[in-house]
């Protein structure tokens, strides 16, 4: 009897988009790997869970989202005569498939705690340079695209731009799970708007109001989910922990974790080392590894490293006080003064819990415009285009200050 062969053509159910479809075996071989299917076990959303329990869904789950908005962005421009490739269709949905593959455990929160001195970019590439060998070189286009490399600008530009395809995704799939209606926007309509004009991607006139909306969307994003005061001190909260795991192994003190934990955990991971041993470990390492040790550390002899695992364990989180300007000196020194008492630790033991930190949201970068296609062809930047006044506010990073401390 002749072996039969499995149905890579795969249909997956979204509750977004409905129905998604695999496009070919090569995208179900790169899914099915486990360098990929270890987005099933990072969330994307952090420790956002804490304040809107919902936000459990996955990298997994976004990755796949984009894949799907990719296919659709190209069936609307290849309708407008813009000419793509099967092969560049093909790398496209490879490439945004694969552009979160190097996100580490809680994603942005250990960012440069777990490794220094490396984005998660960097190390997504390293990944998708890794599965191009084992795939026999057919990752090298999406690799190009990805690296933003590919003489075709607008390619490049549905990768990583101000108006993605990944954008189109988060807001919407984050909005989604989190309940925020204000992230809501209509990623159909915005591709459905796309076009191209001197390579650059575009969208047209009629486009514009859901630009605007786009904007505005992300803006309050930021402010309502991605910088909620809760999460904020939750995800420093993490860094610290982790910051005093590394503290305690580097002195030789025993900490449960798992073998790819342990291994970060007594190595100082930059650039310049980040060996392909280290790509491995990294590929084993997701939310799990951490959450396991978190919980087991709540009963470690360090006071400072059970204090503040459980404090994520039980939801018991630091204090949190934002304002425009910086806190002053004072105010710094008496609240340190208390809680040196009231905790009974070292002046260096005290910064795992009062500290000072600063967050940034600018909505929309002019250096790096979206364009707006007039009917007549020309091309305008969208905060010139708009009569919405607050779009040139938009492009104003704005700088907040906020400090922790135990309640």
């Amino acid at each position: 009897m002749k072996k039969k062969k499995p149905n890579k053509l795969k249909i997956l159910n979204d509750p977004i988009y409905g129905f998604i479809q695999i496009p070919n075996t090569l995208i179900f071989d790169i899914i099915e790997h486990p360098y990929f299917q270890r987005l099933r076990r990072i969330a994307q959303m952090g420790f956002s869970s804490l304040v809107y329990p919902g936000a459990n869904h996955t990298r997994f789950h976004h990755a796949i989202g984009c894949m799907h908005l990719m296919q659709k962005a190209v069936r609307v421009l290849r309708f407008k005569q813009i000419e793509i490739s099967k092969e560049e269709e093909n790398a496209l949905c490879i490439a945004i498939l694969l552009h979160d593959i190097g996100h580490g455990a809680f994603s942005h929160a250990l960012e440069n705690s777990i490794v220094n001195g490396i984005s998660h970019e960097e190390i997504s590439l390293k990944f998708m340079k890794d599965l191009n060998n084992e795939f026999g070189g057919k990752l090298s286009l999406a690799i190009q695209i990805f690296e933003g490399k590919y003489p075709r600008k607008f390619l490049c530009q549905l990768i990583s731009s101000q108006l993605d395809i990944d954008r189109l995704d988060y807001l919407r799939r984050d909005s989604f799970y989190t309940g925020v209606t204000e992230g809501n926007i209509s990623s159909d309509r915005l591709i459905t708007m796309m076009n191209v004009k001197n390579d650059e991607l575009v969208i047209e006139q009629k486009g514009i109001y859901s630009v605007e909306k786009f904007l505005i969307a992300r803006r309050l994003m930021y402010w309502q989910v991605y910088l909620h005061k809760t999460g904020l001190v939750a995800e420093n909260i993490l860094v610290n922990i982790l910051k005093r795991a590394k503290e305690l192994a580097e002195k030789g003190e025993e900490l449960y974790a798992s073998s790819a934990f342990t291994y970060f955990l007594k190595n100082q991971i930059t650039s310049n080392n980040f060996s392909e041993n280290t790509l491995q470990q990294f590929a084993k390492l997701d939310d799990f590894d951490i959450l396991s040790a978190i919980k087991e550390w709540t009963n470690h002899s360090d006071k400072v490293l059970s204090l503040l695992s459980q404090m994520i364990v039980n939801r018991k989180l630091l204090k949190i006080e934002i304002q425009k300007n910086e806190f002053s000196e004072e105010k710094v020194t008496k609240i340190k003064t208390k809680f040196a008492k009231k905790l009974d630790i070292t002046a260096e033991e005290l910064k795992y819990f009062v500290f000072t930190r600063e967050i940034r949201n600018q909505a929309y970068q002019s250096e790096k415009p979206v364009f707006i296609l007039s009917k007549k062809g020309k091309l305008k930047d969208i905060a010139k285009a708009s009569d919405q006044l607050n779009l040139q506010a938009l492009t104003k990073p704005v700088i907040k200050h906020f400090i922790c401390y135990p309640k």
